[in-house]
């Protein structure tokens, strides 16, 4: 995991925000950052080198949200810098489901 990613981990372990996590999930051949089947939702945490697989991001997200899945997309300065706003978001977006 990126340091981001550690980060994240301890804020959504042990249900933290009223839902279970799964960390380095494999999800269709994929591997997702994070997933919460109750919310049927997918975290993933960017880095730099997202920037150079757009292309392959936006075909692995729309296999997955053809499977009814939701993905939201969080950068690592995002993490870093406002965590509790990223958290916000995704309690926002499991409760929602």
């Amino acid at each position: 995991m990126t340091p981001a990613e550690k980060i994240l981990w301890q804020e959504l372990r042990g249900n933290k925000l009223g839902v279970h996590f799964r960390r380095q999930q494999i999800i269709a051949g994929f591997i997702v950052d994070f997933y919460c089947h109750e919310a049927g939702l997918i975290i993933e945490v960017d880095g730099d080198i997202h920037d150079l697989q757009k292309e392959e991001d936006v075909r692995r997200e729309k296999v997955l949200q053809e499977m009814g899945l939701q993905i939201v997309r969080f950068r690592n300065e995002e993490v870093t810098k406002s965590l509790s706003a990223v958290l916000e978001k995704i309690s926002e977006l499991a409760r929602a489901a």
